[in-house]
């Protein structure tokens, strides 16, 4: 497994942007795909974007398509969610998570999660 830590969270208005980042232990991080979700209070945690372990392939939820950008970066173990255009629905804590299969929007097959970083957007 992969310890991860994410960072950049913090109170933003709409329309804002802010980027997350999320950093990996070990020397394998390449070998995993990664994925950033979020869990709004009261709600299930939801799929937000994902990303192949090259980073040449990506997938985001419908609710993100053109407002969110996952990237990452394996000489630094970081996997990035650069996010624009918030929307106060927005609001929630985004957790980061490693898969040793592939990139998937199924929370089932990630192992390895990070603690989160709170994302509030006021209208």
């Amino acid at each position: 497994q992969v310890h991860l830590v994410e960072s950049g969270g913090g109170l933003v208005q709409a329309g804002g942007s802010l980027r997350l980042s999320c950093a990996a232990s070990g020397r394998t991080f390449s070998r995993y795909a990664m994925g950033w979700f979020r869990q709004a209070p009261g709600k299930e945690r939801e799929f937000v974007a994902t990303i192949s372990q090259s980073g040449s392939s990506t997938y985001y939820a419908d609710s993100v398509k053109g407002r969110f950008t996952i990237s990452r970066d394996n000489a630094k173990n970081t996997v990035y969610l650069q996010m624009s255009s918030l929307k106060p629905e927005d609001t929630a804590v985004y957790c980061c998570a490693a898969s040793s299969l592939y990139y998937t929007h199924s929370t089932a097959s990630y192992a390895s999660w990070g603690q989160g970083t709170q994302v509030t957007v006021s209208s």
